[in-house]
């Protein structure tokens, strides 16, 4: 039985609540949805905001609009003047190609961070989490075969084991712990294959700039990894090594390239590309200084989890499953604009 949806005032866990629900309704946020196309605004905003609420508190949208339809503190609380059926709010999020709907979430992250141009070198967190998909495994036996014509593949989990379903990568910024990318596999890929594809997405969204520092578990550890990253992209690709990690033979193979001679500006690209090495050397020296910092995307994921709806998803499109994690990611990203964003406060959030 699901517990009712009561607005207790004094609850910290409500007056949280309460400061996303009146962020939705900023000037920010209206010009963020209008800017990506996510028309109309009123009832764009009031469909976020019943979202929500349903991921705030791990419950069906239908159960959610239930409880909207007999309690009018509720309905105030969640600004919401018009109550869609829940066949409106799939069709609203539906029509919505997935490119555009991500770009909306970044963008209104983007909006209400209010953070000066940057100019400085910063560091970010990479990491992937299984989503397993609401599928009954026991029931039906899927096959290869069977998965064809399928969005979602088999895949394997430290921590699941095998599951259905895709897999999500996010990108978080360090310290602010705010998030800056999410992006979606299907299956599960092994890590070290997607250095390359997230590298590649950052770029493309101008996220990364020259001599940023990307900080990547030993999952994504490949030594041809360590080259692409200051080669083609001119970041340290912080890889924590595995056991049998051998500094001198790889740093031997790392090399410019021949056409770095011919170019007019070819002793500056060398010595850039030789200040990147060295940093990378010396901060590989030390790696075990950053597991303190890799752990906070750990502790994100876990609150993700638990405190919202990210356990076990009862979509079946990548387009689905991609717009509901990339909701879910900004209404994270949200409580950590709120002050949320230490070590301590993330474990006390994922124990709500």
């Amino acid at each position: 039985m699901n517990t009712p949806i009561i607005v207790d005032p004094n609850d910290p866990k409500w007056l949280l609540l309460e400061q996303i629900m009146n962020m939705t309704k900023s000037r920010q946020v209206k010009q963020a949805m209008a800017r990506q196309g996510i028309l109309p605004l009123e009832k764009a905003g009031s469909i976020l905001r019943i979202l929500f609420i349903s991921m705030y508190f791990s419950q069906d949208i239908t159960f959610v609009l239930k409880e909207l339809g007999k309690r009018d503190e509720l309905r105030n609380f969640a600004h919401v003047t018009t109550l869609p059926s829940a066949s409106i709010i799939y069709q609203f999020i539906g029509k919505f190609d997935e490119k555009q709907f991500v770009l909306m979430i970044s963008d209104i992250l983007n909006s209400l961070c209010k953070q000066p141009t940057r100019r400085k070198k910063r560091k970010i967190i990479v990491d992937g989490l299984a989503i397993p998909l609401d599928l009954n495994m026991f029931r039906k036996k899927f096959r290869k075969i069977d998965l064809l014509t399928k969005d979602y593949r088999w895949g394997f989990s430290n921590t699941k084991g095998y599951y259905l379903g895709f897999e999500l990568t996010l990108i978080l910024e360090y310290p602010t712990l705010l998030p800056l990318c999410v992006l979606l596999h299907t299956g599960s890929p092994h890590d070290s294959s997607l250095f390359e594809e997230i590298l590649n997405e950052l770029k493309r969204r101008r996220i990364i700039r020259n001599g940023d520092m990307i900080i990547f578990d030993k999952g994504y550890f490949s030594s041809l990894n360590y080259q692409l990253g200051i080669l083609n992209y001119k970041i340290i690709p912080l890889i924590f090594p595995r056991n049998n990690f051998n500094t001198d033979k790889v740093f031997s193979r790392m090399c410019y390239p021949l056409s770095v001679y011919s170019r007019h500006d070819g002793p500056k690209v060398k010595e850039e590309y030789e200040d990147l090495v060295a940093t990378l050397k010396r901060e590989l020296a030390c790696w075990t200084n950053y597991l303190d910092i890799r752990s906070s995307i750990e502790d994100f994921f876990k609150f993700v989890k638990n405190a919202l709806s990210l356990r076990q998803l009862h979509r079946y499109s990548r387009r689905s499953v991609l717009k509901f994690a990339s909701i879910n990611v900004l209404l994270a990203g949200m409580i950590i604009l709120n002050g949320f964003n230490s070590k301590t406060q993330l474990q006390t959030l994922a124990e709500w």
